[in-house]
């Protein structure tokens, strides 16, 4: 069947080559034991739970145009109504009815439905033992991924743990963000670092899956985030103690080409196959939207090109000089070519724009044909996380290291920036460093609003001219439709 074609290809693109004779296998919406009966099916039910991160919902749009809202950038894009959400999300003028809202709302609903069916589903299924804790791990860090979105921009949600069955409650009240992180996130995760093999026990074939560097990844930003620094630490200790590693260079991260995929410091990224018959909306769609929508517009430099998520001034002035990673994120006049081709200021209305997703013309032809993955977890945001964590439990000498470590790579080799610091002086450090690591990676959003309780959104906010921003904002409102469908949710205070 054509539907399940496509969950088969969109994950991993690997997956086709041995497994075409089950192709043909009824749809898994509504699983039961009689549905899944071998490991290729329980397999191909498996990989329908990574989907939905790859749709203009998630990753492939909503998730970066989060650091529009943070302030790293501006829409750009063709004026007037063109990202009409986007820029109300960044001007704090957004309400319930905001078309950005409601995706971010719904993005993660039918993962999470696609990972229930797995965790219910498998564990009564004789097939190869392997083969179903490997399933059911990667079910368990792919729901923690989906509430873990939902909880950081929502706060409280709905919660569902099993498929939906005739005669459940259909007007969920929302289950608080506490009991979310303690009863769904926190132990999905470590059951998936139980179940989950090492990333190099993967077959070539399955490179991208959810391994047990992901969730313990994954699970030191939740301990992060809930200010659980021990947690955290011991966490990204795991994580290095599995090998990870930074590319010896910055941009070996990003890019359209095989060698720049599942790298030695990739902890977890989502899979494009780049050859895709969908429409360019649709869920299938198999290009990442990256480059398409970040090169210069109107230039022809890379497929599409619509000139969104331009850099700002302020934040192109955060580079140190000496800083390797300027030249390799951001397009600026004087700066390095672009595929044999010189960017000018008039480009942007910034004067910049995004380099670190571009992929050439002769990667991806057209606007949907770009296989390049997008990194969500990356070993640096691990190493810059212990820093972190280190520095808040009052080991700033410590927490140097890791630091370190990330900006020697960047070309700012001088140890003596980062000792001898005070624990406010490494704070800040820290922080611009992630903001500069990370940067257009769907990260400082999240990053700003756990800081100091969201008081550092705020000020910073304000401090770059968005003075609409208000506490409430820390929080997006919950789409007025589903309030209207849903007599049992309550908005979020002040919308």
């Amino acid at each position: 069947m054509k539907k399940i074609t496509y969950l088969l290809l969109i994950v991993l693109p690997g997956l086709f080559i041995s497994c075409s004779d089950y192709l043909d296998r009824e749809p898994f919406e509504e699983p039961s034991s009689g549905t899944i009966k071998d490991e290729a099916s329980a397999i191909a039910m498996t990989n329908a739970a990574y989907q939905p991160m790859q749709r203009p919902k998630l990753y492939n749009m909503r998730m970066w145009t989060l650091d529009i809202m943070a302030g790293n950038s501006v829409v750009g894009a063709g004026g007037g109504d063109d990202g009409i959400e986007t820029i109300q999300l960044a001007n704090f003028v957004a309400g319930p009815d905001n078309f950005g809202v409601i995706d971010l709302w719904r993005g993660p609903n039918p993962g999470i439905l696609y990972c229930n069916n797995v965790i219910e589903t498998l564990p009564g299924i004789d097939i190869n033992p392997a083969v179903k804790d490997r399933c059911i791990g990667e079910a368990r860090f792919l729901r923690a991924n989906y509430y873990f979105i939902l909880v950081q921009l929502f706060g409280d949600v709905p919660v569902s743990l099993t498929p939906a069955k005739p005669g459940d409650d259909l007007f969920p009240a929302r289950t608080s963000r506490e009991e979310i992180y303690n009863s769904i996130i926190i132990p999905d995760l470590l059951e998936a670092i139980h179940l989950l093999p090492r990333r190099e026990e993967y077959s070539n074939q399955d490179k991208g899956r959810a391994s047990k560097g992901a969730a313990a990844g994954l699970l030191a930003k939740v301990y992060l985030t809930l200010g659980q620094y021990d947690k955290c630490i011991e966490m990204c200790n795991r994580v290095e103690s599995l090998g990870y590693t930074l590319n010896p260079d910055y941009s070996d991260c990003f890019g359209g080409e095989e060698r720049n995929k599942n790298t030695a410091e990739s902890l977890f990224e989502i899979q494009y196959l780049g050859l895709t018959k969908a429409g360019f909306w649709d869920d299938e769609n198999q290009a990442n939207w990256l480059s398409t929508y970040m090169g210069p517009r109107n230039t022809g430099w890379v497929g599409g090109g619509y000139g969104w998520n331009q850099p700002t001034e302020e934040f192109v002035k955060l580079y140190e000089a000496g800083d390797l990673r300027k030249d390799k994120t951001i397009l600026y006049e004087g700066g390095p070519a672009f595929d044999n081709k010189q960017y000018k200021s008039s480009m942007s209305g910034t004067g910049y724009n995004v380099r670190k997703f571009l992929v050439p013309l002769s990667v991806s032809p057209d606007y949907n044909t770009n296989p390049a993955s997008i990194i969500a977890l990356r070993y640096a945001d691990v190493l810059l996380m212990k820093a972190e964590a280190l520095n808040e439990l009052g080991n700033t000498g410590q927490a140097a290291e890791p630091l370190y470590e990330v900006r020697k790579r960047a070309g700012l080799t001088n140890l003596a920036d980062v000792q001898n610091l005070t624990q406010a002086a490494m704070r800040e450090k820290i922080r611009k460093e992630r903001r500069i690591e990370l940067a257009f990676e769907g990260h400082r959003w999240f990053d700003l609003i756990r800081w100091d309780g969201g008081q550092y959104a705020l000020n910073f906010l304000h401090s770059i001219g968005k003075v609409n921003a208000q506490p409430k904002h820390l929080l997006l409102p919950i789409p007025q439709r589903e309030i209207d469908a849903n007599p049992n949710l309550k908005q979020n205070s002040g919308y």
